[in-house]
């Protein structure tokens, strides 16, 4: 009987690539920023209203993609994207369930 050893892929080199430290600095630096620009607008006074909350959602959004990008890896995955649809199945059901409520708590007053 041959003994054949065995491999759990630790380092057999069939593990796929993770970001590189330049990758996770930039990413870093990225959420920093993104993270420090409506701060500084709002505390400051540089933007009011509407404009400091269009300044923080467009941040917000900014902000999750430099984390899927540079944290999640979304974009170096080989094989079919998973991952992606299931965020896209997440991301469906949680606005269906704040925008289905939001519209329930603005219209439920009226009747």
């Amino acid at each position: 009987m041959s003994q054949q050893p065995h491999s759990h892929g630790i380092n057999d080199g069939s593990h796929e690539s993770h970001g590189s430290l330049k990758s996770y600095i930039i990413g870093f630096v990225l959420s920093l920023v993104l993270t420090v620009i409506p701060l500084v607008a709002v505390l400051n006074d540089m933007v009011n209203g509407n404009a400091a909350l269009v300044v923080l959602l467009v941040t917000a959004v900014l902000q999750f993609i430099v984390q899927l990008v540079f944290f999640m890896h979304l974009r170096e995955e080989k094989k079919p994207r998973w991952n992606l649809m299931a965020l896209i199945l997440g991301i469906v059901i949680v606005l269906t369930i704040v925008l289905g409520s939001v519209w329930i708590m603005e219209y439920n007053n009226i009747v």
